[in-house]
């Protein structure tokens, strides 16, 4: 009956097919199972079961990408003019500046992604198949399109199969499909056209099976899964560069552009001021050298792995320097709901009866509660209503729940709803190891999506007593009377309409409700659902993760929108949203995913609808790429939140992906950007303030590095066109950046932030390192600095008498000082001048006391102080020096004074 070649689009939909047709197709006995030559044909024509590996990030890679930046190719065209004009000293250093970045940003890097991939590594896993007329235990990757599988609750799908037995069969495909509810399975064919969350004549790879058992016939392997077809759409998501990275290439470009144009202006003005040539291609030399601020690299590389560092210590793993910056410049996060927002973990928290409504204390997979009404304690024992609903809850149930004496947490295997009524009984003292020694079940009705209902038939004093489950309204159409302490009661219609009521407030509240019901029959064989006596309603919460709340309502108070975009039922997903204080009430529209078009055929009011809701339900993985992109095209910076094999395609495409350590699969976790090893959305919160604090640091040390450059580049330029001797030469402006500049702003970047960051609304996701404020400020300050070195240098020349190796000496120990001073300039002109964010750095007090020492190094050590052209200045000069560096300090002091006064 086997075959060696198979025609696989014979079964291209094996779902709508008769399950006989497709083991005739795939030409396999199911009693049986494939042969082993059978098998090493297919393994040949078909391959291993496994998803393509994600290439593994080299070290050569890494190490070539540290070279990508504009602002590292500005310093390598700089210094290789220096090699062709023959100044080699210049052009080592500038080559040394470039390799200690490189240094620090591969192994910071290289470090990271080690570690995302020891994150990623995950044991094999394996698959029972019948084989040969014969169960044996195989390698999962090592199955092939015609095997028969063998499930049991409990195990994990580890290929696409279509069912051909089904016994109470369930599978929980949140991480595929983002349903947090376990599916009922079946080996009746569904439609066609039927979207992947309502195929249940399958089982799919990546998911795991509830309860029950089955067996089922591969009909799909490795990349040919549904599970392959999105890890593909992983690969085929655009990477966004970015926004950090984006800035810095913009500043990069602006700085080209300056360079160019200052040596090009101050070449041709000596050259038409009649100076020798060579001496003006000199000065060009000397200004391209101080235009490019050298420092740059090195310290945005320190600052962003020192938030890297600090986000390890969170349990946060980053994978990309930039992603630090990027999450503080986010304005929208999309999150996903299952396990991110909620704990995937029912419990039943309230039982309606009646004629009152009766309170379960205890969470999660605890036995011990207490049942209140109107707040005072019940036995269940003395009310028959609410015992025999609670009997219902642990007879008719396929869950077990383990319980543990020794304080450890209970365990459960199962239906998280059934787990949670099986807690619910163990808490009025009803275990249903115990229960079904006195009721015996003697037949089930699994549950059908169709009645909405399951039943067990339980022998009971010589009659069989029906333990009936399930949606209200089904369950009350099924229903003749109430049980009420008094006894049995007609269900009439004001009755049925109370009860309806009732269902729907609880629906309100963000609980799962589930009708029970019961009846007592002669024969096993009579139909379950006809004349059944309604006990109650169940409400169950799927509770919100702890920390969820107070993270959302930190982020909405720092402006940043928190959407939630999730494969469940737009009831629930909005319930859910109300309960974590992301939409106000329950009014707050949840957009199904059906009713979401092609982003090219939205209309404009469409798109703003789409951007404007908080809620998305009901969402495949490409809708939830067409989201990110909507957001994006808006200019929004877009964090996305996920852990199931559903988001990874998202997680890729967002600015930044962030992926649950704990919950999240595999494959999430290799798309994604940030990693949270304890699964913990708080987290996000704080990688949002630190993200912030980072850019304010960036900012400070950019403004403070160009302003200390632009100075240079006046200096020089004012100099050469007056031709005045270079109050400082090539080889010191390179020394004063790579030594006096550096520390200062490496101090400023490793700054703990503001303590407001938090309280301002997101930065313009357009708005460049550096605003047109910032220009000007650089401008002000390279200015006051260019007056008080060359008003130094001047008076050393004329006044003074000294000579030019003295005078220059001054103009470098003058522009050395007061940029170490100008440090100060750095801080927020609403803070006060003597306690605020520079002042309370400690490293800055550090960078200031080593660079100090290193100037008296370069005047005092004679071999450095010859290559630097440096003597000693003498007492005059020092003070000379001192006085004049003061003057910059004092000027941005005063002009903060007066602009925080006035407000602007």
């Amino acid at each position: 009956m086997s075959q060696s070649v198979l025609d696989m689009s014979d079964i291209d939909k094996p779902w709508a097919m008769p399950w006989q047709e497709v083991v005739k197709a795939l030409g396999v006995p199911v009693d049986e199972g494939l042969s082993s030559s059978e098998v090493r044909k297919r393994r040949q024509e078909y391959g291993r079961n496994r998803l393509r590996d994600s290439e593994r990030k080299s070290a050569w890679r890494i190490l070539v990408e540290q070279f990508k930046s504009l602002i590292v190719l500005l310093l390598a065209a700089a210094a290789a003019l220096s090699f062709a004009f023959g100044e080699w000293v210049e052009g080592v250093a500038v080559v040394v500046v470039i390799a200690i970045n490189a240094a620090i940003g591969f192994v910071t890097e290289l470090k990271a992604v080690r570690s995302m991939e020891a994150l990623q590594r995950m044991g094999s896993v394996d698959a029972k198949v019948r084989r040969e007329d014969q169960a044996k235990v195989i390698p999962a990757e090592e199955l092939v399109p015609g095997d028969i599988v063998l499930l049991d609750g409990g195990d994990v799908v580890t290929a696409d199969l279509r069912l051909v037995e089904a016994s109470r069969l369930q599978a929980n495909e949140s991480a595929l499909t983002g349903e947090s509810v376990p599916v009922g399975k079946g080996v009746e064919p569904v439609a066609e056209d039927a979207p992947l969350a309502e195929r249940s004549s399958m089982v799919f790879k990546g998911t795991a099976v509830t309860r029950g058992a089955g067996e089922g016939i591969v009909v799909a392997t490795g990349m040919e899964t549904e599970l392959g077809h999105i890890s593909s759409l992983v690969e085929e998501a655009e990477e966004e560069v970015t926004p950090l990275e984006k800035r810095l290439e913009q500043l990069g470009r602006r700085l080209i552009w300056v360079t160019l144009g200052v040596a090009a202006l101050v070449i041709v003005a000596g050259i038409v001021a009649g100076k020798e040539i060579l001496l003006m291609v000199e000065s060009g030399i000397a200004l391209a050298v101080a235009s490019v601020p050298e420092g740059l690299p090195i310290v945005a590389t320190v600052a962003l792995a020192r938030g890297m560092w600090r986000m390890a210590k969170r349990n946060a793993l980053i994978n990309h320097l930039s992603a630090v910056e990027t999450l503080g410049a986010t304005n929208v996060i999309l999150t996903d709901k299952t396990g991110t927002l909620t704990e995937n973990q029912m419990t039943a928290v309230r039982i309606a009866l009646d004629s009152s409504q009766v309170e379960v204390t205890g969470e999660g997979l605890e036995t011990t509660g207490e049942f209140l009404r109107d707040g005072e304690s019940v036995d269940p024992a003395d009310n028959q209503p609410l015992w025999q609903a609670l009997e219902v809850g642990v007879l008719c149930n396929n869950a077990s729940l383990e319980q543990n004496d020794a304080g450890e947490e209970n365990a459960a295997v199962g239906d998280p709803l059934e787990v949670a009524l099986l807690a619910m009984g163990a808490k009025a003292g009803l275990e249903r190891d115990q229960l079904l020694e006195r009721k015996p079940e003697m037949r089930e009705v699994a549950f059908d999506p169709d009645s909405k209902m399951m039943a067990t038939f339980h022998e009971e004093n010589g009659h069989y007593r029906v333990a009936v489950k399930g949606a209200l309204e089904a369950v009350i159409e099924a229903s003749a009377r109430v049980l009420v302490p008094e006894g049995e009661r007609d269900l009439d219609d004001a009755k049925r309409e109370a009860w309806r009521e009732q269902n729907a407030r609880m629906a309100r509240e963000g609980l799962r409700v589930l009708a029970v019901a019961t009846r007592v029959l002669e024969d096993v064989d009579d139909p379950p659902y006809e004349d059944l006596t309604l006990l109650g309603l169940v409400g169950l919460l799927d509770p919100p993760r702890e920390e969820v709340r107070p993270a959302i309502e930190a982020a909405l108070g720092a402006g940043v929108r928190v959407i939630m975009v999730t494969g469940d039922q737009p009831a629930t997903a909005r319930n859910v949203a109300e309960a974590v204080g992301l939409v106000e009430d329950q009014e707050a529209e949840a957009i199904h995913g059906a009713d979401l078009k092609e982003p090219d055929s939205l209309t404009q009011e469409e798109q703003q609808r789409v951007l404007q809701a908080q809620i998305f339900a009901r969402v495949s993985p490409k809708q939830k790429l067409d989201l990110i992109a909507a957001h994006q095209d808006e200019g929004y910076v877009v964090a996305m939140t996920g852990d199931g094999v559903n988001d990874a395609p998202a997680l890729k495409k967002a600015d930044i992906g962030v992926a649950m350590g704990q919950r999240g699969t595999q494959v999430a976790r290799e798309a994604a950007d940030m990693v949270l090893r304890d699964d913990a959305f708080s987290t996000i919160v704080v990688a949002i303030e630190q993200g912030r604090a980072i850019f304010g640091n960036i900012r400070k040390f950019v403004l403070y590095l160009l302003s200390c450059n632009v100075a240079e580049v006046m200096i020089v330029a004012l100099a050469s066109m007056v031709n005045a001797p270079l109050p400082i030469r090539p080889l010191q402006i390179l020394f004063l950046n790579l030594v006096t500049d550096v520390f200062p702003a490496l101090a400023l970047g490793m700054g703990k932030g503001e303590p407001t960051v938090m309280n301002r609304p997101p930065r313009d996701p357009q708005e460049p390192i550096m605003t047109h404020h910032h220009w000007r400020s650089v401008g002000g300050y390279g200015l006051v600095i260019t007056l008080s070195v060359l008003g130094g240098f001047a008076l050393a020349l004329t006044r003074l008498g000294m000579g030019e190796a003295k005078a220059v000496t001054l103009s470098f120990l003058s522009l050395a000082l007061a940029q170490l001073w100008h440090v100060f300039n750095m801080r927020d002109r609403e803070t006060d001048v003597i306690k605020n964010e520079v002042t309370r750095n400690p490293y800055v007090w550090g960078a200031l006391g080593l660079s100090v020492a290193l100037l008296l190094v370069a005047i005092y050590v004679p071999g450095l102080a010859g290559l630097l052209d440096l003597v000693d200045p003498g007492g005059v000069g020092w003070m000379l020096a001192l006085g004049m560096s003061l003057v910059p300090l004092a000027t941005g002091q005063i002009l903060k004074q007066v602009t925080a006064r006035d407000g602007g």
